[in-house]
């Protein structure tokens, strides 16, 4: 069966699925996205996505005329017509066609796609044996907390992460300080098993994820601060791991050439990692 697409108000062959040519996210980037992740066929954090959703639509001064209940309905549809039960949804929301200007068009025609496709489990084999990141300078704009389609910065560190063999590339900012991953959040366990992640701000984008995991963590009586940390701090902690939509929880072993503790998942991130995915299960 060939995948099926949404696209402004139809189910279409995704090999014919399409946006007009002067589509402001071509153009200018102008839209923002979500990533939702399914398993055993149901949308995992929803409202979570939809909160953050609204909060880059508003950032944009964009709005979504469909009601949430309708979004979920379309993607649900989606990922049914797909027949994707582990895989992920994705959703773009653009300020839509209009004659290419920088300013906002005066009635814009905003545009909504959803896809979705099958994917191997999160849960596989880089959750039980970690990976490896390396680090490089952090490229993109300042409001990073903005799920903005504008993504060409996080391509081009994915792409060294690739090239150097690694599954991710984390992100420095100013003074050494390491913001996030390309597409996904950054973690270290320090003295005593305590758990530290970038604290919100317009530097990282917040991931549901990430939302999550300090959830569970702090439910299941693990300390947890949310303050920065430098590349250097990364390097000399007991365990580091990193989270996403497509990942979940995932061990990191090596940062650039460090080994960081024993080169194995650490016992800190692996409840953690079994903490959450029972929260999903």
């Amino acid at each position: 069966m060939s995948r099926i697409a949404y696209v402004n108000g139809q189910f279409m062959s995704h090999d014919f699925a399409a946006i007009h040519i002067e589509d402001r996210a071509t153009q200018f980037g102008d839209g923002v996205y979500e990533v939702f992740a399914a398993v055993k066929g149901k949308l995992i954090d929803s409202e979570l996505h939809f909160d953050r959703l609204d909060r880059s639509l508003r950032a944009l001064e964009m709005e979504m005329s469909l009601s949430r209940a309708t979004l979920k309905l379309i993607l649900r549809e989606v990922v049914r017509l797909n027949r994707v039960t582990e895989g992920l949804c994705y959703l773009q929301v653009s300020r839509g066609a209009a004659p290419r200007n920088h300013t906002f068009p005066n009635k814009p025609s905003y545009s909504l796609i959803v896809t979705a496709r099958r994917s191997q489990p999160a849960t596989g084999k880089i959750g039980i044996e970690g990976v490896h990141v390396i680090t490089t300078a952090d490229q993109r704009w300042q409001r990073r907390d903005i799920k903005s389609v504008s993504l060409l910065p996080n391509v081009l560190a994915k792409q060294k992460a690739a090239v150097a063999g690694a599954f991710e590339a984390w992100l420095i900012h100013n003074n050494g300080i390491i913001t996030e991953g390309s597409h996904s959040n950054a973690w270290i366990v320090g003295d005593s098993g305590t758990v530290i992640t970038h604290h919100e701000s317009i530097d990282i984008l917040s991931g549901v994820t990430r939302n999550r995991v300090l959830q569970v963590a702090r439910s299941d009586g693990v300390k947890v601060i949310e303050r920065a940390f430098t590349v250097a701090e990364a390097k000399q902690a007991h365990e580091a791991f990193l989270t996403s939509t497509s990942s979940f929880v995932v061990p990191v072993t090596h940062i650039d050439d460090t080994v960081i503790g024993d080169g194995r998942p650490g016992p800190v991130t692996k409840r953690l990692r079994g903490l959450y995915l029972r929260t999903i299960s």
